[in-house]
């Protein structure tokens, strides 16, 4: 062997390094062994390690990953989804239904990871872009509220425009802006005409006659007149209400006392008048929200809806007690008698009372045709229970709650109506208008009166409420198109889209 020449011994290749064994010599191989059982623990302890070395420069050809959007278009998507979500929350809508509809947007837009978080008064989005770049974040107050069920509607329709990728953020914007500046679909004296005629269906199916709702009509179209003149001059919509409550409640009463009507008049026309102011609250959606863990948001809708109530109760009650002062006898309230027979006025009643309540709110035909199937059948269910005899008045109220709940998340999409707007209009007439009425009069004319009364118009109402979401629960098994949307956000969907691109949300 010359001395260029080595020794040749099996070779073993071990992650790239090639180890020259001596198979005659122990020592060499034993070393060689304690190398290889302490490689994978060095190994594992640098990847702990920081790099000392520089790393070589990324090739500008190699794609890293998607890009990431530029600050003016993330600030410009989201204040597009920010003021599609003041829409739906000026409209009633709730807090699940606007985050739900927003994270499907930001995600249509192609944002990377947004987080939502909506209050009863704001809307606060976050666009999350890596930890190479700042996050974004935008807020939007909720200033004004409205019932205006077109303007929802259209914008539901142009959500869904949106998701299905058929416009652009320009050009949904553009649309966003035709949509909330365009004038009511109706004029105002139409609106008004419609809260009269809500007054006047409400009677009727309280056993009235056509005078008395000819009557009930003329007061709250005037009620609501007085209300717009007090809307100019700012005044809180706690006051409004309980000038409301006075007018509904002392007109009638004088005319009673000075033999202008029947002595029942006062009542039926109060009760009424008292069930059109009540129409307006958003108890539906407090109760949603409440239900689906918005907590903060359920709470501000519910103080909004307790101190409408207070308002309302104010009202009534002064009204009674001038009357009293002044000599004036208030008509003590009855529960009306009703008969099988009784439901062929009922239930056309009732379909009338929630297409006028739809109409005062704005809403397209179709809306109010589908409004007024909800309210039939929600009528037609409380009455033939109340009939029956078995059940009180809680119970029918919930039970025909959840039948109207039902029938709107299961119909309601397919006709391409929004269903919070079945939901609300399908229970207007079933709100407890005489009971509170009846309520009110005890505490004011009976020296032992105590809130027994007004504590069960209350639980009315909140059957009412709940009962509508228990419906929309019970529609989801059977409803086609159901993505997981709704179980992920644990709750029923009553506005915004029922799908979405948003993999955090499928």
């Amino acid at each position: 062997m010359n001395s260029t020449q080595r020794v040749r011994g099996p070779v073993t290749r071990r992650r790239g390094w090639h180890i020259l064994e001596a198979p005659e010599d122990p020592g060499v191989e034993k070393a060689n062994r304690r190398r290889r059982a302490t490689e994978p623990r060095r190994r594992a302890w640098h990847i702990l390690e920081a790099p000392t070395g520089e790393q070589p420069a990324p090739d500008a050809t190699t794609e890293l990953g998607p890009a990431l959007p530029d600050e003016a278009t993330v600030n410009f998507v989201l204040d597009l989804v920010l003021r599609i979500g003041e829409v739906q929350m000026a409209s009633g809508a709730g807090a699940s239904d606007v985050t739900a509809t927003i994270l499907s947007l930001t995600a249509a837009f192609g944002l990377p990871h947004c987080e939502v978080d909506v209050i009863f008064t704001s809307i606060t989005v976050t666009c999350h872009r890596g930890t190479d770049a700042n996050p974004i974040t935008a807020l939007r107050v909720v200033r004004s509220r409205s019932l205006d069920y077109t303007r929802l509607s259209q914008t539901e329709m142009l959500v869904q425009q949106i998701l299905r990728g058929n416009l652009s953020a320009e050009e949904a914007y553009t649309e966003l802006h035709k949509i909330t500046t365009a004038p009511h679909p109706y004029p105002r004296w139409f609106a008004t005409l419609a809260w009269g005629g809500m007054a006047f269906f409400i009677t009727l199916l309280l056993s009235g006659t056509v005078d008395v709702a000819v009557g009930a009509l003329i007061i709250s179209a005037l009620i609501d007149r007085l209300g717009r003149l007090l809307n100019r001059v700012a005044l809180p919509f706690f006051f409004q209400q309980a000038v409301g409550g006075l007018v509904a409640t002392g007109l009638a009463t004088f005319a009673v006392n000075t033999g202008l009507v029947p002595t029942r008049f006062s009542t039926l026309v109060a009760a009424a008048a008292i069930t059109v102011l009540l129409s307006g609250l958003s108890t539906v959606s407090a109760v949603q929200d409440a239900i689906t863990g918005y907590n903060v948001t359920a709470a501000g809708r519910t103080m909004e809806t307790i101190l409408m109530s207070a308002g309302l109760i104010t009202g009534v009650a002064l009204a009674l007690n001038i009357a009293k002062a002044l000599g004036f006898t208030p008509a003590e309230p009855v529960l009306p008698a009703q008969t099988a027979d009784s439901l062929l006025v009922i239930v056309p009643a009732g379909a009338a009372a929630a297409a006028c309540f739809a109409i005062a709110s704005y809403s397209t035909l179709r809306s109010m045709l589908v409004a007024a199937a909800a309210g039939a059948i929600g009528a037609g269910v409380y009455g033939a229970l109340v009939i029956v005899g078995r059940f009180d008045v809680i119970t029918s109220s919930a039970v025909a709650a959840v039948v109207v709940g039902f029938s709107g998340g299961v119909l309601a999409r397919r006709l391409k109506v929004t269903p919070l707007v079945v939901a609300v209009s399908g229970i207007t007439p079933l709100l407890p208008g005489l009971s509170t009425y009846r309520g009110l009069y005890e505490l004011a004319t009976q020296s032992n009166g105590n809130l027994s009364t007004l504590i069960k118009a209350a639980a009315i109402g909140l059957a009412l409420a709940a009962g509508v979401v228990l419906g929309e629960y019970l529609a989801q098994p059977v409803r086609t198109g159901l993505g997981r949307l709704e179980r992920k956000l644990a709750g029923p969907r009553m506005a915004g889209p029922l799908r979405t691109t948003d993999r955090r949300l499928e």
